[in-house]
């Protein structure tokens, strides 16, 4: 970033000392908890996350450098600020694949192009001679998601050589229906947390909290 754009070194010190104000607080709040729920160490929990982060950003942006620590969020959403009775909603999706097995991945393209040659971005000239849908990652993945609807392949990954990663769908409200191609240019600019009505998300690390606790249980009830 350019020098104009950089914090000062009195700013980072501040976010620096606005860390160690909000640990003592969140201190404070525990060591005066009163239930597993206190809402005091729950505020206490959240201001010292947003200092961290704060903190680590200015760091970053100044010296190039990072913390050692990351304060995890509990994935809940913020307060919902949207209208009570949506008349227009929109529905955002991100699934994260590996290219776990690329010679799949290509072959099943070329399968593909084979049958429909004009599912081969190549097979228009944009690039190069026709019959090229196997030949890359880059072009089997345009022929793959260009002839199979999202969700056919996130039921069918494996066959395609992709391995899942993390999704998740948000469902929020909007005030009303856009235009035809309004945001066609940055589709993903106005997602607002504060516009969720719900969400779903799918992670290997709810599989792993769930083997954990049951782990717990199971010990538990051999003591």
């Amino acid at each position: 970033m350019s020098d104009a754009a950089q914090p000062t070194a009195a700013e980072v010190r501040a976010a620096a000392e606005a860390v160690k104000a909000a640990l003592d607080r969140h201190l404070d709040a525990v060591e005066r908890r009163s239930g597993e729920d206190d809402p005091a160490v729950y505020a206490a929990f959240n201001a010292l996350a947003a200092a961290a982060e704060d903190y680590d950003e200015l760091l970053y942006d100044a010296y190039d450098e990072v913390t050692p620590f990351e304060i995890p969020g509990d994935g809940s959403l913020p307060v919902y600020t949207g209208p009570d009775e949506p008349s227009a909603i929109s529905v955002l999706i991100r699934r994260d694949y590996t290219v776990d097995e690329p010679h799949r991945l290509l072959s099943q393209a070329q399968r593909v192009a084979d049958l429909d040659p004009d599912a081969d971005p190549a097979a228009d000239g944009q690039n190069g001679a026709a019959g090229h849908a196997g030949s890359s990652v880059h072009a089997a993945l345009g022929v793959l998601f260009g002839e199979f609807e999202p969700d056919e392949i996130a039921s069918r990954h494996k066959e395609f050589g992709l391995e899942e990663g993390d999704s998740t769908l948000w469902v929020a409200a909007a005030d009303e229906a856009a235009e035809p191609g309004e945001w066609l240019n940055s589709p993903f600019d106005e997602a607002d947390p504060e516009r969720v009505v719900c969400r779903f998300d799918v992670s290997a690390v709810f599989d792993e909290e769930l083997d954990d606790e049951e782990s717990r249980e199971t010990l538990d009830s051999e003591r």
